[in-house]
C-alpha cells in the first residue's frame, strides 16, 4: 500500500523538481557575453590560436574551380566562401584574428569587392586582426622550383599587398610542401626580411627524434656562405598543420563535439571539453620549449562557414581562462615568433635542409622529384622567357597595352606545391599548361612588338604608337620539336629569312643554334654580308614522329611541310641585346651549308667507335654504349658507361600496400633497358657530331659534341612507356666511372647551393634504412655532381628531376614515370598521362636535354654555374622576311642595352629587369658562387650601373630586400636576432656594401643577391 502511494506521487515530485530546476536553471542561461580578450600570461602555458585556411591554389579542381566553388562533385570548397564568411566573422568580435596566405585567391576576391567592404577590410589588417603570412602568389613548392621563380611569384604577392595595404609579411608559411630546402630557410626566408618559418612535413624519423628531444623549434642556417647572417627561427609542428588531437574540427560537418553550455539543453560539457583543451595543451607543451605552444585552427580549405568555427574558438578561450590552469587567445604566427624571441631562449642550429621526406616507412616523397617531367620542362622554359620579357618589356618603355602580367600569373601559380610538382589531377595540369600558353602568347606579342621598336632605324616607325608597323617578327614555341612555320618555307625569288637572336644574360654569348629548314641550298650570313660556315644535320626519324603526334594534338592539325634538315650556324650576341644573321638559297655550291657526313656502325662487328670534336673525344664500345671520355686541353681521361633501366613501381599488393605514385617513389625492383647491340648513326660536319641511337623501341637518343663547347650534350626521347604489361615503370639513366666518390654526392638546392649528400646518412638523426633507393633521391634543377682525390663528373639538367648515386661513381637521374596505381596521397588518380588525337591516345612522350662533363678536381665549379646559367636562359629567337637585301639599310641589326666595352662579371648574373607600375625599375643581381667553391671566382664582384644603363641617368637608388617591399636598411634593423645552443667557430660572411651614388657600382659577396630599385631621370 505504501509502494503503491509513493509511485503515484512520482509525477507530482518530477513536475515540481522540473519545475524548481527551470527556474534556476532559466536564471543562469541568460546572454553570454564570451570574453575573448586574452592576452599573454608570464608564468602559464599560453594557448595561441591561429585560425588558418590551408587553400591550394589547385590540385584535385583548378584554381578557379576551387575560387568560385563549382565540380563539387570532386572537392567541396569554395574560396568565396572562405573570405565572404571569415570578413564577416571577424567584424563581429575585434578579438578574433585570421591569417590569409594565397595572393592568387585574395587578388580574385578583392577586385570583386565594393569600396563598403573594402573599407573594412583595411581596418580588419590595419588593427592586426587579419594578417597577411607568406603572401605570395601561391605557397611554392621547395624541391621542384627554380630560385628565380621563388622569388618571383613571392614578389609579385608581396607588390600586391603593398601597393593595396601597405602591408609587410613577417613570416614564412610553408605548410604543407613536401619536404624544405635551404634555399627557403635563407633566401626566400631570412633575405625576404622574415622572422620565422613554420612548417609541418619532416621525416618521420626526424620529427620523432625532435619530439623527443625538444628540438621541434631550431634556428635555421640555410647557407654555409652567409652563415648567420640568415639565421632564421623555424617551427615544426608536432604532427601536422590541422588543429590539436581531441577534437577541435569546427567546419558545419565536422564530428567534434562543439562546446555545450546552455544548461537548458541536454549533453552540457564545458568541464569536459576545457579538460579535452588542456590535455592537449599539456601534451604539446612537454614536447616544446617555453611556455608558449600553437594550436593551427584549421586545415585545407575550411572556414567556409567562419561562424561556426569562431564560435567555439571564443567559448574555449572564455572557459579555459576561466578554468585558469593554462590561458589561451587568439593569435597570429606574428605574434607567436615574438613571444618565442621574448623568452631570450638558446635554440639548438639545423644545417643543409629536409629532403627527402617520408610520412611512414615505405613511403618517400621522391617520386615528385620527377612527375610530369613535360609539365616542369615547360615552366622551364617559360620562366627564362618571362626573365627575357620583362628586359624587352623594360627596352619599350611603353608597350601599348601589351604586357607580361597574363604571363607573371600564370607562372606565379604553377609554382604551387601541387602544381609543378606534378601531384595534381590531368585536368588541373591541363588547366596550369593552358594558363601558361596563354601568357606566353601575350608575352610573345610584346616581345615580337619590342624587337620591331629596336630594330626600325627610322624613330617614325613603331615609337609613338601612331605609324604603320611594317616589320613583323614571329616566334617558334615548338622549335624544340622541329617545328617553325617561318623557317619551313621555301626561300626563293630574292627573299630572305631573317633570323634575330637576342640573348638575355648579360655576358657576350657565342653558340650554336638550330632551326628546321626543306632545302639544302642555302647560305647562312651575318649582319655585315659575311658568309658563316653552317651545317645541315639530317632530322632523324625519332624526331619527325614526335613531330607530327605533338605540333597535331596542339594545333588540331598536321604541319602541311615537313623540314628535311637542322640548319646548325654559330651566334655571336652582345650582353643584353641581339645580332641579325639571314638564311638565303644559294645556287653556288661553294657557299652551300656543309652536309653532314652520316656514318652507321650497323653491320660492323666486335669494334669501338670514336667520336672527336673540338677538345673531346667520346669512345663507344662494340655494343654501341659510351665508354671512355678524353679531354685534350685539361687531360681527363675516365672510363664512362651510360645505360637506362626502369624500376617497377610497386602496386600496392604487398603486406604494406604503399603504391609507386604522383608523390611516392616505391620501386619494386630494378632492370636494365637493352638491346643485344644498339647500332650508331652517326652524324659528322664542321661545327658538330651528333651520335644517333635507338636505344630500344621507346628510348631514341642524341650524343651531341658542339666544337666551341667542352661538355657532352645528350638529348633524349622517351616514350610512350608501355602499359599493356600493366606494370608502372620509373625510367632512370646512369652515368656510371671508376671513381671511388666514398657514398658521397652533392645536389643543388633550387638551382643555387650545392648541399653534400651521403647514401644511407642523415646529418641530423640514425637514419633507419628502409628504402634504400627512394630513400637516397633528392631533387635537382640545376645537376649534381660527384667527385674523388683527382676528378669530378657533373650532370646538368633542364628540368626538374630526382637523382642520386646508389653506386660510387655513378649518377643516376630518373627521366619519366607511368604508374597505373595510387599513392593514397589524396590525388586519387594515377600517374598516367596520354595525349589525345581525335579518339587514339598513347602515353605522353618527352623530349629532353643532360650535359655531362669530367674536370680535374676543383675544375668544375665554373662550368657548372657558367652553362647552368646559359641553360636556365637560352637565346630568343625571332623570324621576319626580307625582300630586296636592302635590311641593314633600314633596321638596325645588332643592339646592346649596356656599353659595349663592359659585360658583367663572370660570377654575377643579372636574375631581374622589369619595369614597376609607378615606372621605377626594379633589378636584381645574383652572385653566382659560394664561398671557397671556385678559387678565383668565390671573390667580391662588382657591377657597373652607369655601363649597364650608358644612355640613361639614374636619379635615385634604393636597396631593398628581396621581395622588394621595405628598403634593404629597414629590414636589418627590425631583424631579430635568435640565440643557439652551440654554433660552429665564428663565421665571415662577406657583403658587398652601400653603394656610392656618385660611382654606382654594386658590389656583391659569394652567393649574395641584391635587389634595388631604380629611378630613371628622363628629361
Amino acid at each position: 500500500m505504501a509502494v503503491a502511494v509513493a509511485a503515484s506521487l512520482l509525477p507530482f515530485f518530477y513536475h515540481l523538481l522540473v519545475l524548481s530546476a527551470s527556474r534556476w536553471l532559466y536564471a543562469g542561461a541568460a546572454y553570454i557575453a564570451y570574453n575573448t580578450s586574452g592576452s599573454l600570461v608570464p608564468g602559464k602555458i599560453n594557448v595561441h590560436l591561429v585560425p588558418h585556411s590551408h587553400d591550394d591554389v589547385g590540385w584535385l579542381k583548378t584554381i578557379d574551380q576551387y575560387y568560385v566553388g563549382s565540380n563539387n562533385s570532386i572537392q567541396g570548397a569554395c574560396i568565396q566562401n572562405v573570405l565572404d564568411s571569415v570578413v564577416e566573422a571577424l567584424l563581429k568580435d575585434k578579438n578574433r584574428k585570421f591569417i590569409y596566405v594565397e595572393m592568387a585567391f585574395f587578388h580574385r576576391w578583392w577586385r570583386q569587392q565594393s569600396d563598403t567592404t573594402k573599407k573594412s577590410v583595411k581596418g580588419l589588417v590595419s588593427s592586426g586582426q587579419l594578417e597577411f603570412i607568406n603572401g605570395g602568389w601561391c605557397m611554392h613548392d621547395e624541391a621542384a622550383v627554380h630560385y628565380i621563380d621563388m622569388i618571383d611569384q613571392t614578389t609579385l604577392g608581396h607588390q600586391f599587398l603593398k601597393q593595396e595595404f601597405g602591408q609587410v609579411p613577417r613570416i614564412a608559411w610553408q605548410i604543407d610542401p613536401f619536404g624544405h630546402s635551404a634555399v627557403q630557410a635563407y633566401l626566400l626566408g631570412a633575405e625576404v626580411g622574415f622572422d620565422a618559418l613554420y612548417f609541418s612535413r619532416i621525416d618521420y624519423q626526424d620529427r620523432q627524434k625532435r619530439t623527443d628531444t625538444k628540438s621541434l623549434e631550431v634556428v635555421w642556417r640555410g647557407s654555409k656562405t652567409l652563415g648567420s647572417s640568415v639565421d632564421i627561427f623555424t617551427g615544426i609542428f608536432p604532427k601536422d598543420y590541422e588543429p590539436p588531437p581531441g577534437g577541435f574540427y569546427f567546419e558545419v560537418n565536422d564530428e567534434s563535439p562543439v562546446i555545450q553550455d546552455d544548461p537548458l539543453l541536454f549533453d552540457y560539457n564545458v568541464q569536459e571539453r576545457v579538460d579535452d583543451f588542456v590535455a592537449a595543451a599539456l601534451s604539446q607543451a612537454n614536447i616544446t620549449r617555453t611556455n608558449h605552444i600553437m594550436f593551427t585552427m584549421g586545415t585545407d580549405f575550411k572556414y567556409q562557414y567562419a561562424s561556426s568555427w569562431f564560435r567555439q574558438m571564443d567559448k574555449f578561450i572564455h572557459y579555459v581562462n576561466k578554468d585558469a590552469r593554462i590561458n589561451a587567445l587568439y593569435s597570429t604566427p606574428s605574434i607567436y615568433t615574438d613571444a618565442k624571441h621574448a623568452a631570450n631562449e638558446a635554440w639548438p642550429l639545423k644545417m643543409d635542409d629536409f629532403f627527402p621526406y617520408a610520412d611512414r616507412a615505405n613511403a618517400y616523397w621522391t617520386g615528385y622529384f620527377t612527375s610530369r617531367p613535360a609539365l616542369k620542362a615547360y615552366v622551364r622554359m617559360l620562366s627564362s622567357y618571362y626573365l627575357a620579357a620583362r628586359q624587352l618589356e623594360f627596352l619599350k618603355r611603353g608597350s601599348y597595352g601589351l604586357t607580361t602580367n597574363s604571363l607573371a600569373e600564370a607562372l606565379a601559380i604553377a609554382q604551387h606545391h601541387d602544381a609543378i610538382t606534378g601531384t595534381e589531377k590531368q585536368h588541373v595540369a591541363d588547366d596550369y599548361a593552358k594558363r601558361l600558353a596563354i601568357g606566353y602568347t601575350e608575352a610573345a606579342k610584346l616581345v615580337e612588338s619590342t624587337l620591331t621598336s629596336l630594330t626600325e632605324s627610322h624613330s617614325s616607325s613603331g615609337h609613338d604608337g601612331g605609324d604603320a608597323v611594317t616589320t613583323k617578327f614571329e616566334q617558334c614555341s615548338l622549335l624544340n620539336i622541329s617545328y617553325c612555320p617561318a623557317s619551313e618555307s621555301e626561300i626563293k625569288d630574292g627573299r630572305s629569312l631573317v633570323v634575330l637572336v637576342y640573348n638575355s644574360l648579360g655576358w657576350r654569348r657565342e653558340d650554336i643554334i638550330r632551326i628546321p629548314v626543306i632545302s639544302d641550298a642555302i647560305l647562312v650570313t651575318d649582319h655585315e654580308g659575311k658568309i658563316i660556315k653552317s651545317q645541315l644535320l639530317p632530322i632523324n626519324s625519332a624526331s619527325l614522329s614526335l613531330r607530327k603526334t605533338y605540333v597535331q594534338a596542339y594545333i588540331g592539325n598536321s604541319p602541311s611541310v615537313t623540314p628535311k634538315y637542322w640548319l646548325a650556324f654559330p651566334v655571336t650576341v652582345e650582353a643584353l641585346g641581339f645580332s641579325t644573321y639571314f638564311i638565303r638559297s644559294s645556287e653556288t655550291r661553294g657557299t652551300h651549308a656543309f652536309m653532314s657526313i652520316v656514318d652507321s656502325s650497323q653491320g660492323m662487328k666486335n669494334s669501338t667507335k670514336e667520336v672527336e670534336q673540338g677538345n673531346l673525344k667520346l669512345q663507344f664500345n662494340h655494343d654501341g654504349k659510351l665508354s671512355f671520355y678524353f679531354n685534350k686541353r685539361s687531360l681527363v681521361k675516365t672510363s664512362i658507361e651510360q645505360t637506362y633501366s626502369y624500376y617497377v613501381g610497386n602496386n600496392g599488393s604487398e603486406i604494406d600496400p604503399q603504391a609507386s605514385g604522383a608523390y611516392v617513389f616505391r620501386p619494386s625492383g630494378k632492370f636494365p633497358i637493352e638491346s643485344d647491340k644498339v647500332p650508331l648513326t652517326i652524324l659528322e660536319g664542321p661545327l658538330l657530331h651528333e651520335v644517333h641511337q635507338q636505344i630500344n623501341s621507346w628510348i631514341h637518343q642524341i650524343t651531341r659534341l658542339h666544337k666551341t663547347n667542352e661538355h657532352v650534350e645528350v638529348e633524349f626521347i622517351i616514350g610512350p612507356i608501355p602499359s599493356n604489361d600493366g606494370i608502372g615503370k620509373e625510367v632512370v639513366t646512369q652515368f656510371t666511372t671508376t671513381m671511388d666518390t666514398r657514398k658521397t654526392f652533392y645536389t643543388d638546392s633550387n638551382g643555387r647551393d650545392f648541399i653534400k649528400r651521403i647514401r644511407d646518412h642523415r646529418s641530423d638523426w640514425n637514419l633507419q634504412v628502409n628504402q634504400p633507393v627512394s630513400g637516397n633521391y633528392y631533387p635537382i634543377n640545376l645537376g649534381m655532381y660527384i667527385e674523388d682525390e683527382e676528378t669530378e663528373l657533373s650532370v646538368l639538367v633542364d628540368r626538374a628531376v630526382g637523382g642520386t648515386s646508389l653506386v660510387d661513381g655513378q649518377v643516376e637521374l630518373m627521366l619519366h614515370r607511368r604508374l597505373f596505381h595510387d599513392d593514397s596521397r589524396g590525388v586519387a588518380e594515377n600517374l598516367d598521362e596520354e595525349i589525345c588525337i581525335d579518339t587514339k591516345c598513347e602515353g605522353i612522350i618527352i623530349q629532353g636535354k643532360l650535359y655531362i662533363r669530367v674536370d680535374p678536381l676543383g675544375k668544375g665549379a665554373q662550368w657548372r654555374r657558367s652553362t647552368g646559367q646559359k641553360i636556365y636562359s637560352p637565346l630568343l629567337i625571332a623570324f621576319s622576311e626580307e625582300h630586296g637585301g636592302n635590311w641593314s639599310n633600314s633596321h638596325a641589326t645588332t643592339f646592346s642595352m649596356m656599353d659595349h666595352s663592359y659585360s658583367l662579371p663572370d660570377n654575377v648574373a643579372l636574375i631581374t629587369l622589369q619595369e614597376l607600375q609607378d615606372g621605377n625599375v626594379l633589378i636584381r643581381f645574383a652572385h653566382m658562387y659560394e664561398a671557397d667553391e671556385d678559387k678565383n671566382l668565390s671573390e667580391m664582384a662588382y657591377v657597373d650601373l652607369k655601363k649597364i644603363f650608358p644612355d640613361k641617368k639614374i636619379s635615385k637608388i634604393v636597396e631593398m630586400n628581396l621581395s622588394a617591399n621595405q628598403e634593404r636598411q629597414q629590414m636589418e634593423k627590425k631583424k631579430l636576432k635568435w640565440q643557439v645552443e652551440s654554433s660552429p667557430s665564428a663565421d665571415t660572411v662577406v657583403r658587398g656594401g652601400l653603394v656610392d651614388f656618385t660611382e654606382l657600382v654594386i658590389e656583391l659577396g659569394p652567393m649574395e643577391i641584391r635587389t634595388f630599385i631604380l629611378n630613371f631621370n628622363n628629361t
